[in-house]
């Protein structure tokens, strides 16, 4: 479903505002999410009631962790579904998923947090899971 441009903005601008940067064309997110990438964090923004609740709020909180990804993007589904079909072919062995939140090291998914892992947490605990794994896989190594 497509909503009104006007109403999502807001939606995407709370991340943006973070400093995740969107990513609206599939090469867009070959080039954020290919080999040599780094360790990115990918966000799968939507519109739902999760998202706003849980999903963008514990995405705040854990932005604010001393250890942190090399970079963080986001797709929107349903709004840019080029790029969000796109970033989905990152994030082998699961099924399409909005909101998701992803971890990739060069290319390859270490870190995934479906819907139904993020719909009716806390963003606390969210962001919890998430810092660990900023502490596991975007620490220097010794």
């Amino acid at each position: 479903m497509i909503y009104d441009p006007v109403l999502v903005q807001p939606m995407r601008e709370e991340l943006v505002r973070l400093g995740v940067r969107e990513l609206v064309t599939s090469e867009e997110v070959d080039e954020a999410l290919g080999p040599d990438s780094g360790t990115v964090l990918l966000v799968v923004n939507s519109v739902c009631g999760c998202a706003a609740r849980n999903a963008r709020p514990a995405v705040a909180m854990a932005a604010q962790h001393p250890t942190r990804p090399d970079a963080m993007v986001t797709v929107f589904a349903g709004q840019d579904p080029e790029a969000s079909a796109r970033a989905r072919e990152f994030l082998t062995g699961y099924r399409p998923s909005s909101p998701s939140i992803a971890l990739l090291q060069d290319g390859d998914l270490v870190f995934m947090l479906e819907r139904h892992q993020i719909e009716g947490r806390s963003a606390d605990a969210i962001a919890d899971e998430m810092k660990a794994a900023f502490d596991r896989y975007c620490a220097a190594p010794a």
